[in-house]
């Protein structure tokens, strides 16, 4: 059972994920940058809540609006969940996140699934960058923060690239790094310890129900963590820039939390908690369910093959 495949299956398993989730990546895009740096009040309401957001797009975007993104979105789940899950599979694996007793420890394994976390969305920023610029392209009456003009995913790129340089498609990297080390650290952590809590005292009946629980438990808490890193981070990412780079709106995460906290309250940064909730879940748990099948489906080829072979 190789290192390689370890973050094979991670990432086969959040992409497999995405394909679910992705729609709701869009409402939340959208709802994020809704009444951006406005007074509640000021600004015309486009998306009411997570349902009215879906009607809407639906109706004036057209139903594939609701993948925008999609392609994307693989990229950056590959390389993020690869590398996440893999380096804390690999982890435990080698037994890192153990104590001097040989148990299990809870700090080890959040520092683990931090690490892992952050290195993976290093990789993976651009991804996320052009993801949200994608997903907030929308028709003139429902269009809500800047407006980019992309065609594809390889032509956006190459645009950055051209105009801003290497830095430009790193450019959301200082809070996407440690919004994807506080997710990760949080989720993984959760995850395990109600995981393996649940498993021994057999809370529910069959491994598959006691992972669900915990990937649903393991979702709710990271949701409410990352939020308001997320609404930046979003921000940050979609907002048009200079021919030098600059951000026109913002320039750095201090200047973005500065503008949200005192034009839009502590609310500003919960805008889209709900349909990140619903995404965060069912992503939550489809990547960490996946993840658990195909390592068993994996480990039980291997052993018929060997069986086979001998």
């Amino acid at each position: 059972y190789s290192r390689k495949m370890d973050f094979l299956l991670g990432a086969a398993a959040s992409m497999g994920a995405a394909l679910f989730s992705n729609p709701f990546e869009v409402v939340k895009t959208r709802m994020q940058l809704q009444g951006e740096l406005q007074a509640r009040g000021t600004h015309a309401i486009h998306y009411k809540n997570v349902f009215h957001a879906f009607y809407t797009i639906g109706k004036h975007d057209g139903l594939l609006a609701l993948q925008s993104g999609l392609t994307p979105s693989l990229f950056f789940q590959f390389f993020i969940n690869g590398v996440r899950l893999g380096f804390f599979q690999t982890c435990e694996d080698v037994g890192l996140v153990l104590n001097s007793s040989g148990e299990y420890s809870y700090w080890r394994a959040v520092i683990a699934g931090a690490i892992g976390g952050g290195f993976g969305s290093a990789i993976a920023s651009p991804f996320s960058l052009i993801r949200t610029q994608f997903q907030s392209m929308a028709v003139k009456e429902i269009a809500v923060g800047y407006q980019h003009q992309h065609k594809n995913l390889f032509s956006t790129i190459k645009y950055i690239y051209n105009n801003e340089g290497v830095k430009g498609l790193f450019r959301g990297l200082p809070i996407q790094v440690p919004r994807a080390a506080i997710g990760s650290g949080v989720q993984l952590m959760t995850f395990s310890r109600c995981r393996k809590y649940f498993i021994e005292k057999q809370v529910l009946p069959g491994t598959t129900m006691n992972t669900l629980a915990a990937s649903f438990i393991g979702g709710t808490v990271t949701t409410i963590t990352t939020s308001p890193i997320d609404v930046m981070s979003t921000r940050i990412y979609n907002q048009g820039v200079d021919k030098y780079g600059k951000g026109l709106t913002y320039n750095g995460v201090f200047d973005c939390f500065n503008k949200t906290i005192r034009k839009e309250g502590i609310t500003g940064f919960y805008k889209g908690f709900w349909p990140s909730y619903f995404r965060m879940i069912p992503h939550t748990v489809l990547t960490l369910v996946f993840w658990d099948e195909l390592k068993l489906l994996y480990k039980n080829t291997t052993s018929k093959n060997l069986e086979h072979d001998t």
